[in-house]
């Protein structure tokens, strides 16, 4: 059985272009139990992934020379790093940001300015949903998921889902045929994190439905109400 890692086990990688924040987030990190390095810009940091995989990557949106976006998406485009988690630090009020960093594979997102508290409570929230076992295989229609695995196979083909979009397959492939509104997945997904919005359900909803192909139809919209895996 795999069992989920203690805190002191994980390795993050902290991308942050702010020398100021980047010294505070590291001090909360490391005084958390993790291990933690660090990047000024986005070459240095998928350099450093490819180095050495970390568990956990907090990556800033804004950064020079490659933005946060770039980043996320060189790091989903390659087999060995494209099933780390990531947690995306954004502006805050800007929905459309964190609606591009979902859509380029970000995990969840935290807005500035935030206290460390916050932002230690979405790692952990996330290397939960990462590293979580289930009870076993579920199998509905020509999709297949397997916890223990974190693998998920549609049509016969393996599809590579993100943390969240794993977590939110199982949710929704548990119970077949049961509707589950937005704030219920949030509750479920994101321990019922405020700054979450229902457009950011939408986004990994379509981002699903896309990389599970035609077995994609099976998550239906239920108009005015939320989202159900079809029986």
């Amino acid at each position: 059985m795999i069992r989920p890692q203690s805190p002191s086990q994980h390795s993050l990688l902290v991308v942050e272009d702010e020398q100021d924040l980047l010294e505070v987030l590291r001090f909360s990190l490391d005084k958390e139990g993790f291990s933690v390095r660090t990047a000024g810009n986005g070459e240095d940091a998928i350099r450093l992934v490819r180095e050495q995989r970390p568990d956990l990557i907090v990556l800033d949106l804004m950064l020079p020379t490659i933005d946060g976006l770039a980043v996320c998406r060189a790091i989903r485009s390659t087999e060995k790093t494209r099933d780390i988690p990531i947690v995306m630090l954004t502006a805050r009020g800007e929905e459309a940001d964190i609606v591009r960093g979902l859509e380029a594979g970000a995990d969840d997102y935290v807005t500035k300015p935030f206290s460390p508290k916050i932002l230690i409570a979405r790692i952990h929230a996330v290397l939960r949903r990462s590293t979580s076992v289930g009870e076993g295989i579920v199998e509905v229609g020509r999709v297949r998921l397997n916890p223990e695995r974190h693998e998920v196979v549609a049509d016969d083909k393996r599809v590579d889902l993100t943390a969240t979009e794993f977590s939110l397959l199982k949710l929704l492939m548990t119970k077949p045929g049961r509707v589950y509104t937005r704030q219920q997945i949030i509750d479920s997904l994101h321990d019922g994190f405020a700054a979450v919005t229902d457009r950011s359900v939408d986004v990994q909803v379509v981002s699903l439905r896309r990389k599970l192909g035609t077995a994609g139809e099976r998550v239906q919209t239920v108009r005015g109400v939320g989202y159900r895996f079809g029986e």
